[in-house]
């Protein structure tokens, strides 16, 4: 009795506690707490995108097997794409933009801080309503589901002939939330980098991470709005019998693909160049070198960004368009891989001669390389349009853009978290769980994506619920499920790290790597209004100038 006494006691003392930090959170308008809400709900997300993933490798581990329905299968593979692309890897980077922009350009915060938390909240409802999906279909006998359709959504597929009820319509306002939600923070990012930076940061004199992020915000106001003018188009095609995809009334169903790979393909390196961008901080810091070639990252980044809007319909060259066309694009797909390679030799030049430490950041952006140098590669081979021909909607193309998607955004995700949580957090994660982390991670991630690239070369095509045996698929898909496994694994030694590194962690200080941007400059985690007194800065690397004086190498205007 006396322990229920003091329970009850305690517990009003408690709830307002609860209540008060959970009101914080819903009305804040302070970057860094936006930033970690971000990265928080992507992370939640994205458990829930891979657990989808796991089902589908399941279903798919043997020939004939009947673990999951064709339909709960369709309802996978869309809801796993379109969480992984709209929930995971463009609101993390929003994260990582919001929390990090500002500290770095010595700002108290972003430009538009209303504008940020309006940003963030269309993101986490668009997210909540595409979930949604589920709980209504259970209770409208049948007239609503999870989208099924593809997280492409191709017409004439999301035709109401082809699709009743009310699951792509889930998904098109969902993803006009999560639009709107974009072209806000991608404003707000402009107006920060631009009008923000403390007094000497020129534009030259920014971290490559800002710099980035600038030409990321740039290419979102130019790639969201056709994918948000065809969802509209979408909607009144189902509800007003617009038939702007309907192709015998006089539309176009390849329409529909132009409008979203206009925005697809941009979208690849929307999603790219922020992993380009934490790479740039990292492997300096712990190469001990300034970034090789700071100028032409610069230039190269923007003609990545200018070039990455003439590629779309590489993922049409099975549709019938003309040589004429074909030619161009397989041109222009092959010429994006131009300033993507010069990055990679600047990365290795920051590398060469440096003194290298294999902490887990640095341990992290070295697999990247290796893999996003595949993806490189196996993506010139698809840029040959007769290539492309044969292997257009095989598992060859899975593996392709999960090595980009994965192996290069995922594993500079994972170096970002290992790099600035304690720096948001005030602990360091522990070493030994992410080395875990890291092997698990990585031999899974080659099983898994190594091997399926085979079963494309013998023909099995992507998007299908099972296969019949003896076509020599079998062994490949065993192995790329096992490799399923192994990422789990790594994940949740992920989560666990985090957890607990979070209250037993070893103290990281306010600089734990000697690292040299602003953000280090000040207390961990930092203080609501980011620094007492806003810095002046005299070079690209201003921390490294104040804590060696007696170094004048390193100062590069």
């Amino acid at each position: 009795m006396a322990v229920q006494e003091v329970a009850l006691a305690r517990a009003p003392e408690m709830h307002p506690s609860i209540i008060t930090r959970l009101h914080e959170l819903v009305v804040t308008v302070d970057h860094k707490k936006l930033g970690l809400m971000y990265i928080a709900a992507a992370l939640f997300f994205f458990t829930v995108a891979g657990s989808m993933a796991a089902l589908m490798r399941l279903q798919l581990v043997v020939p004939n097997n009947d673990f999951i329905s064709p339909q709960v299968f369709n309802r996978l593979f869309t809801m796993h794409g379109t969480a992984m692309v709209f929930l995971v890897g463009m609101p993390i980077l929003a994260g990582l933009a919001n929390y990090l922009v500002p500290l770095m350009i010595g700002a108290r915060d972003m430009a538009l801080p209303r504008l940020n938390a309006f940003g963030f909240w269309m993101f986490f409802f668009g997210g909540l309503l595409l979930y949604f999906s589920y709980l209504a279909g259970a209770g409208l006998s049948g007239m609503g589901s999870a989208p099924d359709v593809g997280w492409f959504a191709y017409s004439p597929l999301t035709a109401r002939a082809f699709s009743p009820g009310m699951s792509t319509d889930y998904w098109i306002l969902a993803i006009l939330l999560g639009g709107i939600g974009s072209i806000v923070t991608a404003i707000n990012l402009i107006a920060t980098i631009f009008c923000m930076r403390c007094k000497g940061m020129t534009l030259m004199r920014m971290p490559m991470f800002v710099w980035l992020m600038l030409i990321v915000a740039g290419m979102i106001l130019l790639a969201m709005p056709p994918l948000s003018a065809a969802q509209i188009m979408l909607l009144l095609d189902r509800f007003l019998g617009a038939m702007f995809f309907d192709t015998q009334a006089g539309g176009s169903a390849v329409l529909w693909q132009h409008f979203f790979w206009i925005f697809g393909h941009p979208e690849v390196y929307i999603l790219i160049m922020p992993a380009f961008a934490v790479a740039s901080e990292i492997i300096p810091v712990f190469s001990r070198k300034p970034i090789f070639g700071y100028p032409f990252m610069v230039a190269a980044a923007i003609m990545i960004g200018f070039i990455s809007f003439g590629v779309w319909a590489h993922h049409m060259f099975t549709v019938g368009m003309s040589s004429i066309g074909n030619t161009f694009f397989a041109v222009t797909t092959m010429l994006v891989g131009v300033p993507t390679g010069i990055k990679i030799f600047n990365w290795l030049g920051t590398m060469y001669g440096g003194k290298i430490r294999f902490e887990l950041p640095m341990l992290f952006c070295i697999g990247f390389l290796f893999q996003f140098l595949i993806a490189g590669l196996t993506g010139i081979m698809l840029a040959a349009a007769p290539f492309d021909w044969q292997l257009s909607d095989s598992t060859f193309v899975v593996a392709h853009f999960h090595f980009v998607l994965i192996g290069g955004l995922l594993y500079t995700i994972f170096a970002a978290i290992y790099y600035w949580y304690p720096k948001a957090i005030g602990r360091m994660l522990n070493k030994k769980l992410g080395l875990w982390h890291f092997w698990l991670f990585t031999i899974g991630f080659h099983l898994t994506f190594d091997t399926m690239h085979i079963p494309g070369f013998l023909g099995m095509p992507r998007r299908i619920y099972t296969y019949d045996a003896g076509r020599g698929w079998e062994v490949f898909n065993m192995i790329s499920t096992i490799g399923v496994a192994l990422q789990a694994a790594a994940v949740l030694c992920l989560v666990i790290n985090l957890l607990w590194s979070a209250r037993k962690g070893e103290k990281a200080g306010d600089d734990p790597w000697d690292a040299w941007t602003l953000e280090w400059a000040t207390t961990s985690p930092p203080p609501a209004y980011n620094f007492e007194v806003l810095p002046k800065v005299r070079s690209r690397r201003p921390l490294w100038d104040i804590k060696h004086p007696e170094d004048p190498d390193w100062r590069y205007e």
